[in-house]
């Protein structure tokens, strides 16, 4: 049997899609991983799904990569004197549903030559967008629809994360062709209880697991 695997991206870099992760790894009892970490000092977003989705160590996956510069990957790799191999880069193989989480956006640079995009193309897998409900949104996720869609990359839909924004969201899901898949709000105290109940509130799992179908 085929094992469900789902790539969550972003519209940008820091827009909360780390704690989505950790929420959606939690609900389908899945596995976690993140290909290339850029930055360690601090919680690296493994600690951070391991933290707030209560994901046994066992089940998140080492990354394929290990940055200490906090930036772009193709940056930080040419400062760390890392060279990234993107064609080298896969999935692992697990027993359960596996959460990929890529860096920044879509079209972050991996190396001075290939962006992200082009990796989750190769790869095949549905891809959850992430995106916030702010000013600019709109904007942003319609232009990562159409870099996913050019690149006949599978979108599952968009998770929107934080507050409630009716008209931005209903105008996405029209003019970007897509389903919404739900919204993460923001939780005055982010922890691992208060984010596995918002996600449930919100979100329906089954649709997650449609990424199989």
């Amino acid at each position: 049997m085929m094992t469900l695997r789902i790539v969550i991206t972003g519209t940008d870099t820091g827009i909360g899609k780390t704690v989505f992760a950790a929420a959606l790894t939690d609900a389908l009892a899945g596995c976690y991983w993140k290909p290339v970490q850029a930055g360690l000092d601090g919680e690296t977003d493994s600690e951070t799904v391991g933290r707030l989705g209560r994901i046994k160590a066992c089940r998140i996956l080492p990354e394929a990569y290990r940055l200490a510069t906090p930036a772009s990957p193709h940056l930080a790799a040419r400062l760390d004197g890392v060279t990234i191999l993107p064609e080298g880069l896969s999935p692992p193989e697990t027993d359960a549903p596996l959460v990929i989480e890529g860096a920044g956006g879509l079209l972050v640079p991996l190396t001075e030559r290939t962006v992200f995009a082009d990796v989750f193309q190769r790869w095949r897998i549905p891809v959850v967008l992430c995106a916030r409900t702010g000013l600019g949104t709109i904007n942003h996720t319609l232009l990562s629809l159409e870099a996913l869609r050019v690149r006949s990359i599978s979108v599952l839909g968009v998770a929107f994360i934080g507050d409630e924004q009716a008209d931005t969201q209903s105008t996405i899901a029209e003019l970007g062709r897509v389903r919404i898949l739900g919204r993460l709000p923001r939780l005055t105290r982010l922890t691992p209880d208060a984010l596995r109940r918002a996600f449930r509130e919100h979100f329906e799992v089954n649709h997650f697991r449609e990424a199989l179908a």
